[in-house]
């Protein structure tokens, strides 16, 4: 004896919910590669066009290796801060109701909207030697502005948002029930964290890591003025790239590109994945 579906459940048997498919994926593909594949493929021709020595000799001289070492060395620890602060952000937001709570939320954003040479100014404004904050810091000693240290600092403002947004949501949907059942049990609060809540954010605070790092590696308008800028000790990689192509050097900077790009490249799979793991993680722990 056969059964005949209802029409909607035939057509979510035979894998196509909404019709349409082929024109919205080309859609989706010429998109794609009109304004993603053929910009980037503009690198590896002009890569292409040098030979295996001179693009390692471009890709790993003295200085573009001392930019490499700050802009990413520099970018892990911004993201490490990010991860710390911006965790403790998301849980003040999420778990507590106080005054201007909804303000707070909305400046979590504003590296978002702010324009990456305002913030540069603002920050440089801030922390140098004459500046707001930074004329204190200088009194003991300690300078920021036109240092590695202000890389770090602008890098920690461009990239607390995108830990606060991805953990904000996972505090939001966890369920507070394993959190009394734990407490009830006699674990404290740090436990009760560390074995109930951290577990549960941890994927999420490792996109939100993944996410910022990447952010700050390629990070250019809001670095530029508050680094120095000195070749060897605080330039960037992106400044390295505006160099050689106001030089000429198309090639050279096409090589420091490539590299930049394949770490960009790595990074997004990361968090990919990361992603996948995670509504894996979820399907499996609701079964």
């Amino acid at each position: 004896m056969q059964i005949a579906l209802p029409f909607s459940m035939q057509r979510r048997s035979s894998g196509r919910v909404l019709p349409g498919f082929g024109i919205t994926a080309g859609f989706t593909l010429f998109y794609l590669c009109l304004i993603v594949l053929i910009p980037l493929s503009a690198i590896f021709i002009n890569t292409f066009s040098m030979t295996w020595e001179e693009f390692v000799r471009a890709a790993t001289s003295d200085r573009v290796m001392a930019s490499y070492r700050l802009s990413f060395g520099a970018s892990l620890i911004a993201a490490a801060i990010n991860v710390v602060f911006g965790t403790l952000v998301a849980w003040v937001l999420e778990r507590y109701d106080f005054t201007g709570k909804k303000l707070i939320d909305a400046l979590v954003d504003l590296p978002f909207a702010l324009p990456t040479a305002v913030a540069g100014i603002a920050l440089t404004a801030l922390y140098a030697p004459n500046g707001w904050i930074g004329s204190y810091l200088d009194a003991v000693g300690l300078k920021v502005a036109f240092t590695p240290l202000g890389i770090i600092v602008a890098m920690t403002f461009i990239g607390l948002p995108f830990v606060v947004r991805t953990v904000q949501p996972v505090l939001a949907e966890a369920d507070r029930e394993f959190e009394e059942a734990a407490a009830s049990l006699g674990a404290n609060r740090f436990q009760v964290f560390l074995r109930v809540i951290f577990p549960a954010i941890l994927p999420a605070l490792l996109t939100g890591f993944a996410l910022a790092f990447a952010r700050a590696s390629g990070e250019y308008g809001s670095v530029i003025f508050i680094a120095g800028n000195m070749p060897m000790i605080s330039e960037i990689t992106p400044l390295l790239i505006v160099t050689q192509l106001e030089q000429y050097d198309y090639a050279g900077a096409t090589a420091i590109a490539m590299v930049m790009l394949l770490t960009s490249f790595v990074l997004l799979l990361a968090i990919n994945l990361l992603q996948a793991w995670t509504r894996r993680r979820g399907l499996s722990s609701r079964n």
